[in-house]
């Protein structure tokens, strides 16, 4: 599933890469968020899949504040990237004439930048606030990767600070961004209403279908499927939910939008060609 995952998001990044028709705020943002769901996956799956190799589930301290710092920079950057692509289709759609000023290319890279830092910053906080705390020795953590609510609450001191920044930061960066999604999208769906031909409907929604299906499949599995095992306190329950937010997620992701995008397919169609031509004239002197 990893290599799936790897190989996968890397074929959109390269695919908008080598080809100029996707040279596009929608088509930017997009191979950002295959880039991103790559290093999110590589945070807990290699480290996985050394313990199960080695027969060892062992961390050390360093390592545990690691994993978490760059898993938490990462999930808040795919929540954050999803957040603006929804602002992009907003633009799009509801301001068509407006869309090539607004969505300049600075715009784009100051938008990325914006949410690198605030991501950044916000992984930095949670691990700064877990350094105050003590921990006791052989820590059990049952979870496949240090994730910071299973930390949190293993700490032998007052976990209380703790807790309130997580919940603080969870209505920031979970709520606030779905907040912004479901209004772009209430917003494009009045905007799709009132067009009067069914082909024109059809063309404006085909636009954000493939954002929409990821939307939905992260927030099911991240909020719904996790939120839902956390009130069971069903440690078996809850290591599901990661999995599929973690790992299950961004794997299907590359093949939502190379399924459901034409322009994708055949920029990898192009892309294929071009390797395949190139191997044949290889073989001759």
């Amino acid at each position: 599933m990893y290599l799936v995952t790897v190989l996968g998001n890397l074929l959109i990044i390269l695919a908008v890469i080598s080809d100029s028709h996707l040279h596009t705020p929608m088509y930017f943002f997009l191979s950002n968020l295959s880039f991103v769901d790559i290093c999110f996956t590589s945070t807990t799956i290699p480290k996985m899949l050394v313990n199960i190799q080695t027969q060892s589930k062992a961390i050390t301290y360093t390592g545990c504040i690691t994993q978490m710092y760059f898993f938490l920079l990462f999930a808040g950057l795919d929540i954050i990237l999803l957040t603006i692509m929804a602002y992009d289709r907003y633009v799009a759609i509801c301001h068509p004439l407006h869309y090539t000023v607004i969505m300049n290319p600075r715009f784009c890279v100051l938008m990325v930048l914006v949410s690198c830092i605030i991501s950044g910053l916000h992984s930095l906080l949670h691990s700064l606030m877990m350094l105050r705390l003590t921990f006791c020795t052989d820590l059990d953590i049952s979870h496949f990767f240090c994730e910071l609510n299973q930390v949190v609450h293993h700490a032998c001191s007052d976990t209380f600070l703790n807790d309130m920044v997580m919940y603080f930061s969870a209505v920031l960066l979970a709520v606030g961004p779905l907040t912004g999604i479901l209004y772009s999208y209430s917003k494009i769906v009045s905007s799709i209403h009132a067009i009067s031909s069914a082909q024109g409907k059809y063309k404006a929604f085909s636009t954000c279908a493939s954002h929409l299906s990821v939307v939905s499949l992260f927030y099911s599995t991240s909020l719904g499927v996790y939120l839902s095992s956390s009130v069971t306190q069903n440690s078996h329950s809850g290591t599901i939910a990661s999995v599929m937010y973690s790992v299950v997620t961004p794997m299907l992701n590359p093949y939502i939008y190379s399924l459901r995008n034409k322009d994708i397919k055949s920029a990898l169609k192009i892309v294929f060609w071009r390797e395949t031509i190139k191997g044949s004239l290889n073989q001759f002197p």
